[in-house]
């Protein structure tokens, strides 16, 4: 019988450890060539899929994919693009399932967030109900942390470190300045409806009263008097006030702060812009000279501060979905299992797609201090093994040195093409 060949993806936002996940697919794979034949990899994620764009990793070396382990953002390109609703419009879905019957693809690691969650699921649906072999796994990958089902998600235990690290240096930076210069430091973070990474911002500080002074959640109401009040307070007290804000930061009536009136493939808002406007709010009612600043994508990019704790485990999932499709499983997702105790350990689950797929998981109210800007001791319990030890990339004339793909394609079998 001839042996199946393995299709992986990337999908929405990358991260500095999502190839990492990469790296365990392909070298499990390659481990296991008795039974799985070609590893693709999708040329833009699901879109390399619809457009009949699939990468051979097999002409890469064990070196260049040994490689991608230590290297940040997408090495064969994501997207974010939302399939129709099968139930509407049957078509992308038909395609992807044309295009894995020709290319005999058994396995589909999807390796994403709860929308790809989704994808992966309706895939595996349709293979079903066409009596099509086809195991379908979704690999977690989100630095915004908001999978259910799982302890934590690959790409936030980095994330969360370089929050953490800029956090507590540029609050050294204000803190020398605040005589003369700088009042308000304001550093805005992602986090559109959970605010996990804004809550590492907290793991700078080593004791009461340490910077940073207010951290802002999507989780609770937006007061601005309150929010003022305790600014001025916290200049009167130390000289200076840090804040860390999530994008996500909205009002009592669910308006973001910083909604830019646009939204995004998924329908979801575009935000951007709570860090000054936030600065022009306590200009305007404090006079305060201030500074903000847009982690932005240097936050999610950072693979040169990566946790360590963070590259094992999104490792371990590519390994973990490779032996889950030969196991015969089939519409689940990988999941971290944090074991109990006080001495931090975690193993691999398994989850159905089904309680996955388009659901959020936000920050508990037990992890957020009473009066909402800052967190507690539960959740720094939660957060700092997951920021713990360093996974530095080899450096070469004083830069890392990261892998550089081919990404030679496979011909295309099918006579039509595909506009997505």
């Amino acid at each position: 019988m001839t042996k199946r060949n393995l299709f992986y993806a990337q999908s929405g936002g990358v991260t500095a450890v999502i190839n990492a996940t990469a790296c365990g697919v392909i070298e499990t794979a390659r481990a296991n060539r008795r039974q799985i034949g070609a590893v693709y990899a999708g040329r833009n994620g699901i879109l390399g899929a619809l457009r009949e764009e699939l990468i051979d990793t097999g002409k890469e070396s064990a070196k260049t994919i040994a490689a991608l382990r230590h290297t940040p953002s997408g090495a064969f390109g994501s997207c974010r693009y939302k399939l129709r609703n099968p139930a509407v419009d049957n078509t992308q879905y038909e395609r992807l399932l044309a295009v894995f019957q020709a290319h005999n693809i058994g396995y589909f690691l999807y390796n994403g967030g709860g929308d790809s969650a989704d994808t992966c699921l309706k895939v595996a649906q349709l293979a079903r109900d066409h009596g099509y072999p086809l195991q379908a796994i979704h690999l977690p990958k989100t630095v915004d942390n908001d999978l259910p089902l799982t302890d934590c998600c690959p790409g936030f235990g980095s994330v969360a470190k370089y929050v953490a690290v800029a956090t507590r240096e540029a609050s050294l930076d204000v803190a020398s300045m605040c005589e003369t210069s700088t009042k308000v430091f304001i550093l805005e973070v992602m986090g559109r409806h959970a605010g996990w990474i804004a809550a590492a911002g907290g793991l700078a500080a080593e004791r009461d009263g340490d910077p940073p002074h207010i951290i802002l959640f999507p989780e609770i109401a937006f007061d601005r008097a309150k929010f003022l009040a305790r600014v001025e307070r916290t200049v009167k007290r130390n000289g200076y006030c840090v804040i860390v804000a999530s994008e996500g930061t909205r009002y009592a009536d669910g308006t973001f702060l910083a909604d830019a009136g646009g939204t995004d493939a998924f329908g979801h808002k575009q935000l951007g812009g709570v860090a000054p406007t936030l600065a022009t709010m306590v200009k305007e009612a404090l006079g305060y000279k201030y500074h903000w600043a847009l982690a932005d994508y240097l936050q999610r990019a950072a693979r040169h501060i990566a946790s360590a704790t963070d590259v094992e485990q999104a490792y371990a999932v590519g390994r973990a979905g490779v032996e889950y499709a030969l196991a015969g499983k089939n519409g689940v997702m990988v999941t971290i299992e944090r074991a109990p105790g006080s001495k931090y350990s975690w193993s691999l689950g398994e989850a159905p797609l089904e309680k996955v797929a388009n659901v959020e998981r936000t920050m508990p109210r037990a992890f957020i201090t009473r009066d909402g800007f800052g967190i507690t001791p539960a959740a720094r319990e939660y957060l700092a093994p997951l920021i713990a030890g360093e996974d530095y990339p080899p450096y070469h004339n004083g830069v890392p040195r990261y892998a550089r793909p081919t990404n030679a394609l496979v011909p295309r079998k099918l006579k039509t093409r595909f506009a997505v």
